[in-house]
């Protein structure tokens, strides 16, 4: 099971929050009340258009650190999460980009979110960050530590604007993020933000999951959605819930509402 929350929605969607660049990273304009505004606008949206729940993530932080961010991000994250947690009673997930899993725990402790998302949680990757190490011994240790059991880890199996470092059959990656690696659920993407995902390869995974859940993590539309369904338990979207479908543009409700009735109607 995802959440409890879910339990009687057959697919929950997650809508993602874009965080635009925070302060620190190279692209920041100075203006964090604009920031915290586009992002509580784009919530405000998600949640009016019927998601199941949001996941922020600082998706705007490019070029991302390969691995922990500095302070002033997780400080920028914490508060702006603590914002939506305050303000909207759904289940909230962090994404600390690009694989910065215990600053993720550490915001989600903070202000009391529900899951978090892991890029490489184990093995190697190679991205335009470099190698790209799981990091499963750290953020399980971290999280018993924290006393934290309760804030799922959503961990990604060949993801997205990545490549393999070595190949290995995917259901073995699959079954090694659950038995090793400890995921509480998996996430199946295609090659880059936006990008639909391959029904071959989600069906590896699924059958590979067992009873783990598994949610597809980019390019599902209204139209797409009820083709993903026999394979997956929950979907992550951001492009298609845009105005235009373009990432960096503001959230659509109406495309929201279009996505969100086809996804429970089925």
């Amino acid at each position: 099971m995802l959440l409890a929350n879910w339990s009687s929605i057959s697919c929950p969607v997650i809508g993602m929050l874009h965080a635009p660049p925070l302060p620190g990273s190279p692209e920041y304009d100075g203006d964090i009340v604009s920031v915290r505004q586009s992002v509580i606008r784009d919530a405000e949206a998600l949640v009016a258009g019927g998601v199941d729940g949001l996941m922020l993530e600082n998706f705007g932080d490019t070029p991302f650190y390969p691995d922990r961010v500095p302070a002033i991000t997780v400080a920028a994250m914490t508060s702006l999460a603590c914002d939506l947690r305050w303000r909207f009673d759904v289940p909230l997930g962090i994404n600390v980009l690009r694989n910065d899993g215990r600053s993720a725990l550490a915001v989600a402790v903070a202000c009391g979110a529900s899951f978090i998302r892991v890029n490489i949680l184990c093995g190697a990757r190679v991205a335009d960050q470099g190698l790209l190490q799981g990091i499963a011994h750290d953020l399980l240790r971290e999280r018993a530590n924290l006393r934290a059991s309760s804030i799922q880890i959503w961990a990604d199996v060949d993801v997205k604007h990545s490549a393999a470092f070595a190949d290995r059959p995917l259901a073995d990656e699959v079954q090694d993020l659950i038995a090793r690696g400890k995921a509480d659920a998996v996430i199946v993407s295609g090659t880059a933000t936006g990008q639909p995902i391959d029904l071959g390869t989600l069906s590896i995974v699924k059958d590979a999951a067992g009873a783990t859940p598994v949610l597809v993590g980019s390019g599902v539309t209204a139209e797409s959605i009820h083709q993903l369904l026999p394979y997956a338990n929950g979907a992550i979207v951001g492009s298609s819930l845009k105005e235009d479908c373009s990432v960096r543009k503001p959230v659509d409700v109406a495309r929201v509402k279009e996505l969100v009735n086809a996804a429970h109607r089925s």
